[in-house]
């Protein structure tokens, strides 16, 4: 028989840390209006309501109704939890291109530095990982080194746990394609130095790639060689992990076109090492080694190492991938001149 006693438990499909959204086209509009609430609680709720709502394929209406302006403020929030989610939000929204354009236009990059020194360590991975998904595009790179974050960045290496580290070598290695000098004046390269010894394969693999980024300046070969970078990259050439191994040698690739990088690997030994990479399965690491020993035959000393081995060379003239097959036709050519 049926009583009108209340159950006092929420129906079964109320998750009471979400606030209720409204309906239709009013949810967003309203969703903005209570993350601006001076209620915490109100404030979380709809931070996890939105958390949930922020799928790729919603982050364009999001971004119009004014999301981005309430999401920089709310990176100030005293409440960790607030911060959490809303770094959590933009993160996701890093990760799609219209959420990269709102970044831009909205001065999010620059406004995401207040959490580098968050004492949330999600917050600061979540910080990381959104500036590494927007440096993955030459407009969001370019925003980078125009705020200013790089000798910021190159300072957290030092001080991150090993899994912001990686991240953070990721964001350094697509900004300094573009342009290295920020980090040469905030003394990277000792500190890429250290990484390359570091335990983990990860962190070693990545600093070999960004130290080849930094080498693609002239300041930077020259700072390479001034900070016994050289010796430690031929020593990651034996590295037990294929990565490190082609890093390193695309690093030795830029590093050696001076002619002190060149005599610097030379005296390290590289041209036995790099001989055993002609072998290697994949092509990247292959047309590294090539270019590298090409380099290396620039100098009389490496000319005369290496014709006793040309064979190998000309035996990449049938290799299936084209770029390889020309670089090992030049390399021939160089280690063949008679002057």
């Amino acid at each position: 028989m049926a009583t009108p006693r209340v159950s006092q438990y929420l129906p079964p499909d109320i998750d009471p840390t979400k606030i209720p959204i409204a309906y239709g086209s009013r949810a967003l509009p309203k969703l903005n209006e209570e993350l601006q609430a001076v209620e915490l609680l109100t404030r979380k709720k709809a931070l996890m309501a939105l958390c949930d709502r922020c799928r790729p394929e919603r982050v364009g209406p999001v971004r119009w109704v004014g999301f981005l302006e309430s999401l920089k403020h709310l990176l100030k929030d005293e409440d960790s939890i607030v911060r959490q989610k809303t770094i959590e939000i933009l993160y996701i929204m890093a990760n799609h291109s219209v959420g990269r354009e709102g970044f831009l236009k909205h001065q999010v990059i620059l406004a995401l530095s207040v959490i580098l020194d968050d004492p949330v360590f999600m917050c600061r991975m979540h910080m990381h990982m959104a500036y590494r998904s927007v440096a993955q595009v030459p407009q969001g790179a370019d925003s980078i080194l125009a705020s200013g974050l790089i000798p910021f960045l190159v300072e957290k290496l030092e001080e991150e746990e090993e899994e912001i580290q990686e991240v953070i070598l990721d964001t350094l290695y697509f900004c300094l394609q573009w342009d290295s000098l920020q980090a040469l004046q905030s003394n990277a390269v000792p500190i890429l130095r250290e990484k390359l010894t570091s335990p983990n394969e990860d962190i070693r693999s990545k600093a070999a790639r960004t130290l080849m980024a930094i080498c693609m300046l002239l300041d930077g070969k020259n700072e390479v060689w001034r900070h016994d970078v050289i010796p430690l990259l031929v020593m990651l050439l034996d590295d037990p992990h294929i990565d490190v191994k082609g890093n390193a040698a695309g690093a030795l690739m830029f590093a050696t076109v001076t002619t002190e990088g060149k005599y610097a690997a030379l005296d390290a030994g590289a041209i036995p090492f790099l001989l055993e990479l002609l072998d290697v399965d994949l092509p990247k690491v292959r047309l590294n080694a090539i270019k590298t020993l090409t380099m290396l035959a620039e100098a009389p000393e490496g000319r005369r190492d290496l014709l006793p081995q040309v064979n190998k060379f000309k035996a990449l003239f049938q290799d299936p991938v084209l770029y390889v097959r020309h670089a090992a036709q030049i390399a021939t050519k160089v280690i063949e001149w008679k002057p």
